[in-house]
């Protein structure tokens, strides 16, 4: 069956095994599905909207009042890199400890209180440690898409993972518009003078990120199913309502048959089944069968069960996740796709203002925000496409043949930007346009490839391509700075290895051998 457009404010068809729907009610807010996913795509926007609101005052306003030269400026761009990084690879397995609303809700607040000590900022050195602090926000992607990826089922789960980032990533763009805006209105309406003005404009995304944390712990549930401490216990309990038993599923971990043996007795005394029983009773009267439940058979909501349930892992578990070929080939496309959109989103606002002086610091930031805005369409595109091919063949081969070609068509285009370094506006934009489209729908297809791969870790893997991601940027950023002013270099170089590096993994499966879900 094809889309339905009624799907857009219908509750959505449920898996009867973990809750999560099979669709996304993007016009049904009142729906818990679709109350998480307007909050998670909107926390990371505004996240991503402070994280980067600097650079577009950066190139005049706060250069001028800080009296920075370039190579502090790129030097900010990088520290402000290396904090996502670390706070990425620490929020995946936070989501898998404590959930990822509560994840999300903590990294919004402690990323917020540094965003609203800019106006602290004398000189370099406090820009430096304000930028990295701020850094933290860019955190918020991992539990936005662990989120995201808890609540929405595989047929779906790569648009719904592709709406929120993609919608998130926009405020990258959207800061290019805003933080100018407030600025120049407190400096015509509010007489403010250059120096203060830039410092109270940081206020504003302070306000906006503590209201959103707060509404999101306050509106939001972990799961579909409850509490994030509990979501072992209603998977068992709904596959009992299904007529399925405990004791055929007892490999699923932290579920109510896991319990610790006493004496020789394997199966427990009389008691100890009593106490199953009870739990069992407990589980049922809080969870229940869902509302408008997909048909499933009895092995597939057993492969959920057992393959797709996000457990606890420990350091050795965790670490068996992070080195695998998998895990490699989807951390070393995002290291070329969102690291090479964290660079540029840095420095093009500059490289607009060297190509076209008359601009003005508004005129490019404007232009410039043309790259972030971009992911309100082309990023979901590439999680779209992605689910329907997924669909077509059935194989998640096609998933990650998708990735690489859209990375092959974006270090073509990285490197036709570098080479032609145009002065022409139409020229110039239309190349950074065509580059945006298939790298931001590179990204998409990434992240709905994903949460096939080890699904039952999503949070780690989340982490570590995130993270991976991050170190791309912070890679580029430092090809970008020891270039200097020659933007159109680092561009080809960019190009050069994303297009190395898509290569090199292409022929990684996209699944482990024996993974019983995430198929």
């Amino acid at each position: 069956m094809g889309f339905k457009v009624t799907t857009l404010w219908k509750a959505p068809e449920i898996n009867p095994v973990n809750g999560k729907a099979r669709s996304i009610p993007i016009l049904n807010p009142f729906n818990k599905h679709g109350r998480v996913f307007h909050f998670a795509w909107f926390g990371f926007m505004i996240a991503f909207l402070a994280w980067y609101a600097f650079p577009p005052l950066l190139s005049v306003a706060i250069k001028k009042d800080l009296k920075l030269t370039q190579n502090e400026i790129a030097n900010s761009n990088i520290i402000a890199l290396t904090a996502t990084l670390l706070v990425r690879l620490v929020a995946g397995p936070m989501c898998d400890r404590f959930g990822p609303r509560n994840t999300f809700a903590v990294t919004l607040i402690v990323g917020a209180i540094p965003s609203a000590l800019a106006g602290t900022i004398s000189g370099p050195g406090g820009l430096y440690a304000i930028r990295f602090f701020i850094g933290i926000l860019g955190g918020s992607f991992v539990p936005c898409q662990v989120w995201s990826t808890g609540f929405f089922d595989k047929n779906v789960v790569g648009t719904s993972n592709a709406l929120t980032a993609g919608w998130g990533n926009a405020g990258g763009g959207i800061t290019y518009f805003v933080m100018p805006a407030i600025y120049d209105s407190l400096k015509k309406d509010q007489h403010l003078t250059s120096h203060v003005a830039w410092r109270v404009s940081f206020i504003v995304p302070f306000i906006i990120i503590t209201f959103t944390a707060i509404t999101m712990v306050l509106l939001c549930p972990d799961t579909p199913t409850g509490k994030w401490s509990e979501r072992h216990l209603a998977v068992q309990q709904n596959l009992q309502a299904h007529g399925i038993r405990g004791e055929e599923v007892v490999d699923i971990p932290g579920t109510i048959t896991d319990h610790q043996k006493t004496g020789t007795n394997i199966l427990g005394s009389s008691s100890d089944e009593k106490r199953l029983e009870e739990e069992a009773g407990i589980a049922s009267a809080k969870h229940g069968s869902f509302d408008h439940e997909a048909t499933m058979s009895e092995q597939d909501m057993l492969s959920a069960a057992r393959g797709e349930v996000v457990v606890k892992p420990s350091f050795q578990e965790a670490m068996s996740v992070i080195f695998t070929p998998q895990t490699l080939v989807v951390a070393a496309c995002y290291f070329c796709s969102f690291g090479a959109e964290l660079a540029i989103n840095s420095i093009l606002g500059a490289y607009y203002l060297k190509n076209f002086p008359k601009l003005g610091q508004t005129g490019t930031g404007r232009w410039a925000a043309m790259f972030g805005l971009l992911n309100v369409v082309c990023r979901p595109f590439g999680g779209i496409v992605s689910d329907i091919a997924y669909k077509k063949t059935g194989k998640v081969w096609a998933k990650k043949i998708l990735v690489h070609s859209f990375a092959l068509v974006t270090g073509a285009f990285l490197i036709a930007i570098g080479l032609v370094n145009s002065h022409s506006h139409s020229t110039m934009f239309g190349l950074v346009a065509g580059m945006a489209f298939f790298l931001e729908a590179g990204n998409g297809a990434n992240f709905s490839l994903v949460p096939h791969v080890h699904p039952s870790a999503n949070g780690i893997i989340s982490g570590v391509t995130g993270a991976m991601g991050n170190f791309g940027g912070i890679i580029f950023a430092i090809i970008f700075r020891y270039l200097g002013n020659d933007y159109g270099k680092a561009f080809w170089i960019i190009g050069v290895v994303t297009i190395g590096l898509n290569f090199a993994v292409c022929w990684i499966k996209p699944i482990p051998k024996g993974q019983v879900g995430g198929r």
